[in-house]
């Protein structure tokens, strides 16, 4: 996952939380699991056989694996975890930018897709039809690890707290006690200023993902390439600053994050008209130049308070 977590809650004995505690050895775990940066882990063993022979996976992995196949799915291939062979030609992999020329784009493209990974449900395991295929579940991998840390929090009667995974993960339970209408609230940033906010959002149980390409990308002759990668067509995707999208989970929060910056702003419409469960927010150029569009789907009042 790349990234660091906290955690906000309230304690009485101002004492750190054992709970919590063993929530980051929870992560660790998690990260020792999904990581494709380490010598080894179970994504590498995957991407290492699965090509030539079913893999069978553990019991949660399986489970991501079946989301990351519905949102494939549910977003025309916008978000979609086989993507790697694009950001390795791309160079952002190794955070080393760079322009691929158009046949290293179409090799990449070749192995790129998520109907080339079969999920066998009765043996639990993973197989790729072809060689050259990986997995790679950094644009999902930080909510799922918040779910899971929600889930054995919740089996021991934990409220109340509001965690964080790089920032861009986020996932709310309880109340805020510190907030008047006891919701946890986070700010949505201008993305050509940072410390001007456009928006909050308010959170309750629920979580929040978000996604923009002012992190990590490159110059090329006058023109700004993100590493956030439209995996149809093997190029940078273009037209949105900021993607925020609200769900009930944080694996899917963060997973649609990036597929609606992928997808732009009618095709998210489109997506939360069949989806109401999932409220977003989309910040795009505007006609005036010194100006912002903000696009919102499928959010309440209550969800946002918009400057």
């Amino acid at each position: 996952m790349a990234c660091e977590f906290a955690v906000q809650y309230h304690v009485s004995s101002g004492e750190i939380s054992d709970d919590m505690m063993e929530a980051f050895d929870l992560i660790e775990s998690l990260e020792d699991q999904m990581t494709v940066y380490r010598q080894q882990s179970a994504v590498i063993d995957i991407n290492h056989h699965a090509a030539s022979h079913p893999v069978e996976v553990e019991a949660g992995l399986f489970s991501l694996l079946k989301l990351s196949d519905k949102l494939y799915r549910e977003t025309g291939g916008a978000f979609d975890i086989t993507s790697s062979p694009l950001s390795k030609a791309w160079g952002f992999l190794q955070r080393k930018g760079r322009l691929p020329d158009e046949e290293e784009i179409a090799e990449a493209l070749s192995c790129v897709g998520f109907d080339s990974v079969k999920l066998h449900d009765a043996e639990r395991s993973v197989e790729f039809s072809k060689s050259g295929v990986e997995i790679n579940f950094n644009s999902i991998g930080k909510g799922y690890a918040l779910d899971q840390v929600a889930t054995m929090l919740d089996e021991r009667g934990i409220t109340d707290y509001l965690w964080h995974g790089g920032s861009s993960s986020v996932l709310a339970r309880g109340k805020n006690l510190a907030d008047a209408q006891q919701a946890w609230t986070l700010g949505l940033r201008h993305p050509l200023a940072p410390e001007r906010r456009l928006a909050e959002f308010h959170l309750r149980d629920r979580a929040l993902g978000t996604a923009g390409g002012a992190t990590q990308f490159f110059d090329h002759e006058g023109k700004k390439y993100s590493h956030i990668l439209d995996p149809r067509t093997g190029w940078p995707a273009e037209g949105v600053f900021t993607s925020t999208v609200l769900a009930s989970t944080a694996a899917e929060a963060d997973a649609l994050a990036t597929a609606f910056y992928v997808m732009g702003v009618e095709a998210v419409s489109q997506y939360c008209t069949k989806h109401p469960e999932i409220g977003a927010v989309l910040v795009c150029s505007s006609e005036k130049p010194d100006e912002l569009a903000l696009h919102a789907f499928g959010l309440k009042p209550e969800d946002w308070t918009r400057f």
